[in-house]
């Protein structure tokens, strides 16, 4: 077993070696409300937010806006191993609406496939968050999740 300083050794070091924060476009978590239903009390709004996959987030370096990740291929200088990758490059924040085409009115969630603004945006992957800090959990044991969607005004080969 580890002596109780080097674990503690070892978790400041895992700090150290974190993701950066971005500083361009400041995160700003879509509301979203969504409902929980039970079959004695009905359903009841729930306060809710989504953020979007770290994937589809602009990712540059911490002193500049030099892309760290182009295409499919890390920046070999400031990417050369993991270590210091996290430690040259940032994950900025996102503007939802103007980049990756995902707004809310109410209780509705509208994506776009594809939205161009500075560069062409395809696709995105949002998650349910509880707070600005928290995932949303979901416990499905007995329960049941449900959820519509439009695909009416899809383009053809996406429904």
């Amino acid at each position: 077993m580890f002596p109780k300083a080097t674990l503690t050794a070892l978790s400041f070091l895992a700090i150290v070696s974190a993701q950066q924060v971005g500083t361009y476009t400041t995160e700003t978590h879509p509301s979203l409300p969504w409902y929980k239903c039970t079959t004695a009390g009905g359903c009841a709004s729930q306060a809710g937010l989504v953020t979007i996959d770290a994937n589809w987030r602009w990712t540059h370096s911490t002193t500049s806006s030099t892309n760290c990740y182009t295409g499919n291929t890390w920046d070999a200088t400031l990417c050369p191993d993991d270590v210091t990758c996290a430690a040259n490059c940032a994950l900025d924040g996102a503007d939802y609406a103007n980049t990756y085409g995902v707004t809310v009115s109410g209780d509705a969630l509208t994506l776009k496939f594809v939205t161009t603004s500075s560069q062409k945006n395809v696709g995105s992957r949002l998650y349910l968050m509880a707070s600005d800090t928290e995932y949303e959990l979901f416990k499905l044991v007995n329960q049941e999740f449900t959820f519509d969607v439009d695909v009416s005004n899809l383009p053809c080969g996406l429904n």
